[in-house]
């Protein structure tokens, strides 16, 4: 596999280079929802553009990593789905749509992943965990009183890449994610009891369920289908990278 980036997600993907040599991943590009400005969006673009040209060029599969997150699936009422209808909430949504309909109008073969919260060591700072982390030592942590974030360990996210590239899985969309939210207060709650601090909480009413359907990815990789409860997995995720992040 050629893996285009440097950054989290490149790191986490570099085991695999040395399998899968018809696939070029591209792992680089916009990874937060805060206030982005237009050029980046319009490198990731670019860079998007690049390697499919590339693929087609050479005849390779493109692995596309996109989002599952609360700005892409939005409906309060059903899990977020492949095949459902989608209104992204942001710009980091629309963008990430926009650039899976450019993938699959392109000819070239490939795979879409859209990921939700992946959690791992080496993340950029403004993501989840790090950050999390950061404001509980300084004292003060703002916390979305009626968010869920779907939490998925980086691990997961390899095997995902590498059996469903094993498999063959080509030219559609596959949901990356646990499939089990949980309330931010509770990831807050846990984080906060393994750094031994006890910081002062600022809440926001910002109420945002979150699920995403996994069914398609646990009959395409039905070793991930094998996993605990809700809460029990995601803070088993948190317990086996917070102290990266200490």
């Amino acid at each position: 596999m050629k893996i285009v980036g440097t950054g989290f997600l490149a790191g986490a993907l570099a085991p695999l280079e040395g399998a899968h040599p018809d696939v070029v991943a591209v792992a680089a590009g916009v990874s937060g929802t805060g206030d982005i400005p237009e050029r980046a969006y319009a490198r990731e673009a670019d860079l998007v553009h690049r390697v499919l040209r590339e693929c087609l060029r050479e005849e390779r599969k493109l692995l596309f990593l996109s989002t599952a997150s609360a700005a892409l699936y939005t409906d309060p009422h059903e899990p977020g789905r492949e095949s459902g209808p989608v209104f992204p909430a942001n710009a980091y949504g629309r963008h990430k749509l926009g650039l899976e309909a450019v993938v699959a109008a392109s000819g070239a073969d490939h795979l879409i992943l859209r990921l939700s919260h992946v959690v791992g060591p080496n993340q950029p700072p403004h993501q989840l965990l790090p950050a999390l982390v950061r404001q509980l030592r300084s004292g003060r942590v703002r916390v979305h009183r009626g968010a869920w974030r779907d939490l998925v360990d980086v691990g997961d996210v390899v095997t995902a890449v590498d059996r469903l590239l094993a498999r063959g899985t080509s030219r559609t969309v596959v949901n990356v994610a646990s499939g089990a939210a949980v309330p931010v207060e509770l990831i807050v709650d846990h984080l906060a009891a393994g750094l031994g601090v006890d910081a002062a909480r600022e809440f926001t009413d910002r109420p945002q369920t979150h699920r995403v359907c996994v069914e398609r990815l646990h009959r395409l990789v039905p070793e991930l289908a094998c996993r605990p409860t809700d809460e029990e997995y995601a803070r088993r995720v948190l317990d086996a990278h917070l102290p990266a992040y200490r």
